[in-house]
């Protein structure tokens, strides 16, 4: 199989975000430097600029109101090796957390409102501070404000879920989120400015996200909603036709044999719960699988 469908397998696949995401930022960094190579051996590097322009995001607002689509393509777009090297070992490591008790839908809706959220913090910090204000019209790249709003978020989630580090040992991942976000205060007097004040835009947001989740609301809905907007104009499934000659009964709620009260829709049923949680009086936590630990998260919400 070629890896072109190996590319497009991998976007075709439901239930993929984690490495739809990834596969997006190398594939936004490798289209960058052939293009860059292509211009540079054309001796037209001048060109290179303006390109990199449709994907970076500018601290100008005349500039980011000729192209606001960067609020986003800035969140995908890396020009250093190891930029994005540890950015994505990032994203894999605590996107699957995310992925694994919160699904793939959640996890996308982080990612895209901690890009905007930090796209938002690096907007205001430096059109309202007089201390950025001489360096305004600096641009940002990178998925760093998206993959700290995920640390974060992870680490809101489940602050004593415990990494393996080299040299170190198990170290709790709030302890992780913690240090990231020190290093970005710090970072906010160094050269990287711009870039460290968005870092901070994701984190506010990551947390912010689990915390309203665990109080019913889901900020990530209307990312959802937009997401299913533009999948449905790109699908090509034929109209639903819908009989008028017998219209469906309404379905009421009605108590089961059993007595027991039924759930909402898309909560767990006690019986299930029951079951998971005898698995883990047996097995361990670690033995339930995705779906049992998202049943597990979302009986937790009722």
């Amino acid at each position: 199989m070629s890896i072109v469908q190996d590319i497009r397998s991998a976007f075709s696949r439901r239930d993929n975000a984690l490495m739809q995401l990834i596969l997006l930022n190398i594939l936004v960094f490798a289209g960058l430097i052939v293009l860059r190579t292509i211009l540079t051996v054309s001796s037209a590097s001048a060109y290179y600029p303006p390109v990199m322009r449709q994907f970076e995001l500018s601290s100008s607002l005349p500039v980011l109101l000729r192209h606001p689509w960067t609020l986003l393509t800035y969140a995908f777009t890396h020009q250093g090796f190891f930029h994005i090297l540890f950015n994505l070992l990032n994203l894999y490591w605590f996107g699957q957390l995310l992925r694994e008790y919160l699904g793939d839908r959640r996890l996308v809706s982080i990612y895209v409102l901690g890009a905007l959220a930090g796209a938002a913090i690096f907007l205001a910090s430096y059109n309202l501070i007089p201390a950025f204000q001489p360096a305004v019209g600096s641009p940002v790249i990178g998925a760093s404000a998206s993959v700290t709003a995920i640390i974060v978020a992870a680490a809101t989630l489940l602050p004593d879920y415990t990494f393996m580090l080299i040299l170190i040992g198990p170290v709790k991942i709030k302890w992780i989120a913690a240090v990231v976000v020190l290093i970005s205060l710090a970072g906010v007097n160094g050269g990287n400015a711009g870039g460290e004040i968005a870092h901070l835009g994701g984190a506010l947001i990551g947390f912010l996200f689990i915390k309203q989740l665990k109080a019913g609301r889901d900020l990530g809905r209307p990312v959802q909603a937009v997401g299913n907007f533009v999948s449905n104009i790109f699908s090509r499934r034929p109209a639903m036709r819908v009989s008028t000659t017998r219209r469906p009964e309404p379905v009421t709620a009605t108590s089961t044999s059993s007595g027991k009260k039924p759930t909402a829709a898309g909560q767990p049923l006690q019986d299930e719960i029951d079951t998971i949680l005898d698995k883990i009086s047996r097995s361990g936590y670690e033995s339930l699988s995705k779906e049992e630990k998202q049943k597990l998260f979302r009986a937790s919400q009722q």
